[in-house]
């Protein structure tokens, strides 16, 4: 592949990763920003939390949707002959890990964004799809019996590492355990504040089947 052709396909998943859905949609259709409300974080989950579940659900589809876009990237090249089947994984991860750095530190807005988790979701899914729905599964379950977002993260995502070492869908696959463990680090480190939260007991919940919100909060 040409320098020319991988700084270009970096530089379009950088891109992809950075839109701030959650600003732009919110500003866009809400007149609210929702970094001045709840957590301040500019994620699906502080939508939710602000804007309710129709506008956090879109939120997060159109983060994982980047994710699996970026991610992608790596199999369009494959196809058209760029890269081969050996480099296949390597680009997509590569790709993938870019995405999400874009969504942490988005160029459109200050470089101030999410915690990337649906971003990385939408990676997953485009790298081991199985194995997502898994993750999915877990994060589902922990969250009905929790109504913790960030503990359903954080362990969705060491999910990910410790099935894939166990072999849950066939041969490990190394660089893809790596990936993961390096994956639920960066999670962990995103969501410090969270985790100080959930020790002293005063992390934000999120009820699943409570009544949508339309407007915004303050909590």
């Amino acid at each position: 592949m040409s320098v020319a052709l991988f700084i270009f396909t970096i530089v379009a998943a950088y891109l992809l990763g950075s839109i701030p859905s959650s600003v732009w949609y919110g500003i866009g259709y809400f007149g609210i920003d929702v970094r001045k409300y709840g957590s301040g974080n500019a994620g699906a989950t502080n939508t939710f939390r602000v804007l309710g579940k129709r506008a956090g659900t879109v939120v997060m589809l159109i983060d994982v949707l980047k994710g699996w876009t970026a991610t992608c990237l790596a199999s369009l090249l494959f196809y058209m002959g760029t890269i081969g089947q050996t480099e296949l994984l390597m680009y997509k991860i590569l790709f993938g890990i870019i995405a999400i750095i874009g969504h942490i530190f988005p160029v459109f807005v200050g470089f101030k964004g999410g915690k990337g988790i649906a971003t990385l979701l939408g990676m997953v899914l485009a790298i081991h799809p199985e194995l997502a729905l898994v993750c999915i599964t877990i994060f589902l379950l922990t969250l009905i019996a929790s109504q913790y977002v960030s503990l359903s993260s954080i362990l969705a995502t060491l999910a990910f590492p410790v099935l894939s070492w166990a072999g849950l869908f066939g041969h490990p696959e190394p660089l893809l355990i790596v990936f993961g463990f390096v994956m639920f680090l960066l999670v962990v480190l995103t969501h410090q504040k969270n985790i100080i939260r959930l020790v002293n007991g005063n992390e934000n919940r999120v009820n699943l089947f409570s009544k949508s919100k339309s407007g915004r909060t303050h909590s």
